[in-house]
């Protein structure tokens, strides 16, 4: 199942399912149909997810940590987390402003989840099932910014960095998908899931030991090695396999 979140003619938000060329609305992101159904011509996709937070993975594909720091022989021994805010969601097809205070922008392109029930505690073998379902996503980075900041609120969190979508879809396994990233129609990024050192089951345990995930919150796994820069024009898409295609443009400041 294909769950949307979107805008109407009007501009209304809506959640739905999309079933071929129509969206049928729910009642939210889990609620029952309300009878009334849209053309997927006449509506705008929007990010699929109104999280508290965004929670992301670093270094969790051997070859990016060997791009990274040119050495793999330690690889972490728990995932290493940190925080988008809200405020960095974009939507599907989205133009993107090259951000002002960066001159190292980058593209991370990855699989994300979205979760469905308020998640503390859990063990690994049941921690899937709090997840509603799965979406693509873009870990926008100022590279320069992440180099030289104490935190990374700047390079990770500004307007616009985290876009998400097209939709979540529900049915799918996690452990073994396709991830590929494309630049001007060139591919940069091609890996698979399986070969995450920490696998979602782990993550989403290891973190709700300490923090509780709330419904609609988005978890980031991580992205494999091909990371690099773009420029004002670029058109940028990730596609992970059994979800679809999330791209975006980047534009002027």
């Amino acid at each position: 199942m294909k769950i949307a979140r979107f805008a109407d003619e009007k501009g209304v938000i809506r959640w739905g399912v999309i079933e071929g060329k129509v969206i049928k609305e729910t009642k939210g992101i889990q609620g029952p149909f309300t009878g009334v159904d849209f053309s997927s011509a006449d509506i705008q996709l929007l990010a699929p997810a109104e999280p508290t937070k965004i929670i992301c993975v670093g270094k969790n594909y051997v070859d990016h940590i060997e791009e990274m720091d040119g050495d793999a022989s330690q690889l972490p021994t728990e995932p290493g987390l940190f925080l988008k805010a809200p405020n960095a969601l974009a939507n599907p097809e989205e133009v993107i402003p090259y951000p002002h205070f960066t001159k190292e922008f980058h593209y991370e392109g990855e699989l994300a989840a979205v979760i469905s029930k308020p998640m503390k505690m859990v063990p690994e073998d049941a921690a899937l099932e709090y997840v509603l379902g799965y979406t693509c996503a873009f870990d926008l980075t100022a590279r320069d910014a992440q180099r030289q900041d104490l935190q990374w609120i700047r390079a990770k969190s500004a307007d616009k960095f985290c876009p998400l979508g097209p939709w979540i879809e529900t049915d799918l396994d996690p452990t073994d998908l396709g991830i590929k990233t494309e630049v001007n129609g060139k591919l940069v990024q091609n890996s698979r899931t399986s070969l995450m050192i920490f696998p979602l089951k782990k993550i989403l345990s290891f973190t709700s030991c300490f923090m509780t995930l709330l419904p609609g919150d988005v978890i980031l796994t991580g992205t494999p090695s091909g990371v690099g820069e773009l420029h004002v024009g670029d058109v940028v898409s990730v596609t992970v396999e059994g979800i679809g295609t999330l791209g975006i443009t980047i534009g002027c400041q």
